[in-house]
């Protein structure tokens, strides 16, 4: 599988007629140059203005092709030539239609028509259509998930699973994600010390593998599902960007149904730092209804909690935060801290109350933002 769109490239060299003039030359046959040029010009535009057209129109074809065979899963999709993946990738109307039909009872089985056409959109190696599938991994991993302990076909689900974490695996090329992290026994540079750093391996730099390196793997076992879907919200945590917001909101219901805690026993100290309350009530259609504690509660390794935590982490403190959004990450991030807390894991509960603290830092420092203490007090009373 190809990680980059096949491109064509095309070069167009254009011919120069130079007309040169001479003092023995009448000028009634002198040709001129600004008619040579604006000729030239103008062939050089038509040239280009075709080869664009035609570059286009190549790289519209798959689109035209994938969006030809949803229409045929949605009726209600017009297939014109003003549609794209990337209109797609915002239409709300398009977008809820797919999700209802993803949270039928049957949508994982293997012969489902929606499962076959994210599987093979995604395979198109188009980046638009790419993002278009991607749009809709909280819902698949999410469904899924819950779903497994349930054993009924989920086929569907799984290849399309199998397809993001086939795509991720062939992008690294057998190398691991790393980051260099600081030994903090050398001194700052920002501070002034006498004493001369020893550097040794003990002090260099400490590699810390972020994510190990993938194996190709052609079937989902129970060993391995953790890390596939890891993987692939992975690779929609670098794509979150370009998401539209009732995507990660589909995700942040759905962690709270796989903590399967009730977090509001942590919520007060979110209030107390924000000084907004948060919506107690909860909305219809909403995917997180945990009415039962321990409903759709699923294991969460730590290959799998990592990049939900990093995706929670764009979703508290990304910039242009929305509302809801916001809402959302914040009650998703207290049930899964009352889930590390209920298990004993200390690194979950370290990672799940750091977000915590900074969401409350984001809040605090949202409300001191109003504050101006360069403004005058309106008041008729000095005080001395």
């Amino acid at each position: 599988m190809s990680n980059d769109p096949s491109t064509t490239t095309s070069s167009i060299a254009g011919d120069t007629t130079t007309a040169t003039t001479d003092d023995t030359i009448s000028t009634a046959t002198t040709i001129p140059e600004d008619a040579t040029s604006s000729t030239a010009l103008t062939s050089t535009t038509k040239a280009s203005t075709s080869l664009d057209s035609s570059s286009s129109s190549t790289s519209s074809k798959p689109q035209a092709a994938a969006i030809l065979s949803l229409s045929a899963i949605l009726p209600s999709l017009s297939s014109t030539s003003h549609t794209t993946a990337r209109s797609l990738l915002h239409d709300p109307h398009t977008s809820s239609q797919i999700s209802s039909l993803l949270k039928q009872p049957d949508s994982g089985a293997g012969d489902n028509n929606l499962c076959r056409w994210l599987y093979d959109t995604f395979q198109s190696s188009d980046p638009d259509l790419q993002l278009l599938v991607l749009r809709f991994l909280p819902l698949v991993a999410g469904l899924y998930l819950s779903r497994v302990p349930l054993r009924i076909p989920l086929a569907g689900f799984e290849a399309v699973l199998l397809a993001l974490y086939a795509h991720e695996t062939a992008s690294r090329d057998g190398h691991s994600i790393t980051v260099n992290v600081p030994d903090v026994s050398h001194p700052s540079l920002y501070h002034e010390t006498k004493a001369a750093a020893v550097k040794s391996n003990a002090t260099g730099l400490n590699l810390t593998v972020i994510s190990p390196s993938l194996e190709p793997h052609g079937t989902v076992r129970s060993t391995r599902r953790a890390r596939i879907v890891g993987v692939a919200l992975e690779l929609y945590y670098t794509k979150i960007y370009e998401m539209p917001v009732e995507s990660k909101i589909d995700f942040c219901e759905f962690c709270k149904v796989w903590a399967g805690q009730d977090g509001e026993m942590y919520k007060q100290d979110l209030e107390k730092s924000s000084g907004n309350k948060i919506n107690e009530g909860k909305e219809e259609g909403s995917l997180g209804n945990n009415d039962k504690e321990g409903m759709g509660r699923v294991p969460l390794p730590c290959e799998l909690l990592q990049p939900v935590l990093r995706i929670l982490g764009h979703c508290l403190l990304c910039p242009n935060q929305n509302k809801k959004l916001t809402d959302k990450a914040s009650e998703a991030c207290r049930s899964l801290y009352a889930r590390s807390m209920h298990d004993i894991n200390p690194k979950a509960i370290l990672a799940t109350g750091s977000l915590l603290r900074l969401a409350n830092m984001a809040f605090d420092s949202t409300k001191q933002d109003l504050f101006d203490p360069t403004d005058v007090p309106k008041s008729r009373v000095i005080s001395m």
